[in-house]
């Protein structure tokens, strides 16, 4: 058999010849021209993109002695037999095929000998991810360490099956999708030197069912070729290979839609059916057109580029009719229906049903919105009068309410939130200020360090930077340099019970401990006098209600109290 595939006649040659991928050739040919090459590469990518092209032609480059800009000459002998497939130093492996462990331990034990004819010998493993477990595993070491003259190109479409220890000893390079317009201009030069007459709309369908792929595109018009024997490429031949529907059925459909002519677009869906067409491509065909308009009104030049100018004057006009609402409902239908049609039988019978539902869905959409608007206006107006009651219920209360001097409240102990989230018990501190001495101070603080003894290392080492502040006979406030040091504290119940234990046995007494936080010692100390000191006001205003004016003034009983708790000498009661 003489003749071959397309994609087999115009295999890329020379890294100019791979399109669409402009930056991983450049950078391959630079790794080559400047004698940088890598012992491992990775080329993950959509089929047909090019990898295993890619990877033969650096194969060719590395060992060819006329190298010229990073391009292999395709003329010596070493290029020839590589081309051929005869040079036995470059190894094409699949690895669907010979996944297991017993094929990747034969290439470790190969890979120690040098290349025969070439000077490196160049390892092409295609479908990498298909290797097993065991595979990878005794394929690891070698990659990681290759002798001087082996280089591996592992190949795949599927990246992410790849163990993460053999991508990191790689150099990975990712291919992307071709676009249709590079995928079109080549079919053009290919038809072109092989003299095929050709239509252009007919090439603009191929690159679009092409979905990215080189390969598939070449293999699409192929067949068109054989299927329009000697006529060429025509558009007829490239629908009828592609499956695809012609853009004016598209747009017809779509104008029915948008216009809620059930009949007609019915009528639409049995041509589409009686030609034999394919009912799951029928809706990527309808799905791609609804997106192609959702572009357009965006960005009209941006579907020029990308449907290859497949735009008339209809589609302009359904855009400027149809809103994209109604585009993101069509959308979803269109992809419900598409997968119950995936494993249904009758997907003739899932095309008319939603045909008479895309007819209906604008005028309901339509009638739900003016409803909504509706309602939500009735709403708003509601809203509307509710919060202008509120003021003027508010401004009432603002006029009667009383001044706050005749307002009182009665004060709480209740715990005082430092500002670090810290609660610090007030009604564990103020019962001990009650009765707290300079006395009782005292003498905490000189068995202070004797108690410190009797507790473990760890919680002397929280204990250390703390000291007694005030004290009592059946109590002690017990003061931390850090809030951190508090709060760790304040939650360890074993220490507050060693300190309680070790008070017991140092002082012969039942002493309680609480914790407070050295920075706001002063304030809630503060806030104790300050309290005291109403109370004893609003007593000795009563007391001196009845007694005489030339009666001489006392101190204070909340001076004589701060006096025996802190001392006289650094006493400074201020009134805020």
């Amino acid at each position: 058999m003489s003749y071959q595939a397309l994609y087999r006649v115009w295999r890329p040659q020379r890294f100019d010849e791979i399109v669409g991928q402009s930056i991983i050739t450049q950078t391959l040919k630079n790794a080559l021209i400047t004698q940088r090459i890598s012992h491992a590469y990775l080329f993950t990518g959509p089929r047909g993109t090019g990898k295993t092209s890619a990877a033969k032609v650096f194969a060719k480059a590395v060992n060819c002695h006329y190298l010229k800009d990073g391009e292999p000459c395709n003329e010596c002998e070493t290029c020839q037999a590589i081309t051929a497939g005869r040079l036995n130093d470059v190894i094409e492996i699949d690895a669907a095929s010979n996944n297991g462990v017993e094929e990747i331990r034969d290439i470790r034990d190969k890979v120690k000998y040098a290349p025969t004819q070439a000077d490196y010998k160049v390892y092409i493993i295609d479908e990498v991810h298909m290797l097993s477990t065991g595979a990878f595993n005794a394929l690891l070491k070698t990659l990681e360490e290759p002798p001087a003259n082996v280089i591996f190109i592992l190949a795949t479409t599927e990246p992410h099956k790849i163990p993460a220890t053999i991508i990191s000893r790689t150099q990975r390079y990712d291919f992307k999708r071709i676009q249709p317009k590079v995928i079109l201009e080549r079919m053009e030069y290919i038809l072109g030197q092989d003299q095929v007459t050709y239509d252009a709309d007919a090439l603009k369908v191929i690159a679009k069912a092409a979905e990215g792929g080189m390969r598939d595109a070449l293999s699409i018009l192929d067949q068109a070729m054989a299927y329009g024997d000697q006529s060429g490429v025509s558009y007829d031949n490239a629908l009828q290979v592609t499956g695809s529907v012609t853009n004016q059925l598209l747009t017809d459909y779509y104008t029915q839609i948008v216009a809620k002519d059930t009949k007609a677009a019915l009528v639409s869906v049995q041509k589409v059916l009686s030609d034999g067409k394919d009912a799951q491509r029928f809706l990527e065909d309808v799905t791609a057109y609804s997106q192609n308009l959702l572009l357009y009104q965006q960005d009209p030049e941006m579907v020029n580029q990308m449907e290859l100018g497949i735009i008339d004057e209809q589609f302009k006009q359904i855009s400027a009719q149809v809103n994209p609402e109604t585009i993101y409902q069509i959308i979803d239908e269109l992809n419900e229906v598409a997968n119950s049609m995936r494993y249904s039988m009758h997907p003739d019978v899932y095309l008319e049903v939603l045909t008479v539902k895309l007819t209906h869905l604008t005028s309901e959409k339509t009638a739900t919105t003016v409803v909504t608007e509706a309602s939500n206006q009735n709403e708003i107006e509601q809203l509307q009068q509710q919060v202008q009651q509120l003021q003027e219920q508010l401004a009432s209360l603002k006029n009667t309410q009383p001044s706050p001097a005749s307002v009182s409240a009665p004060v709480k102990k209740t715990p005082k939130k430092s500002a670090n989230g810290i609660k610090v018990a007030l009604n564990k501190v103020y019962p001990v200020l009650d009765h707290a001495t300079r006395a009782a101070l005292d003498y905490q603080k000189a068995n202070w360090s004797d108690l410190l003894t009797t507790l473990s290392v760890t919680q002397r080492a929280v204990m250390h930077v703390s000291k007694p502040v005030a004290a009592s006979d059946d109590g002690v406030i017990v003061a931390f340099d850090y809030s951190f040091l508090f709060q760790k504290a304040q939650s360890d119940q074993e220490l507050v019970d060693a300190l309680e234990n070790g008070l017991d046995r140092v002082t012969g007494r039942n002493v309680k401990v609480v914790f407070v936080p050295e920075n706001e010692w002063p304030q809630i100390r503060k806030d104790y006098l300050v309290g005291k000191q109403k109370s004893g006001t609003t007593k000795e205003m009563d007391d001196t209600e009845t007694a005489e004016p030339e009666q001489t003034e006392s101190v204070p009983p909340i001076v004589e109290k701060a006096e025996e708790l802190f001392g006289s000498e650094i006493l400074d009661i201020k009134n805020d």
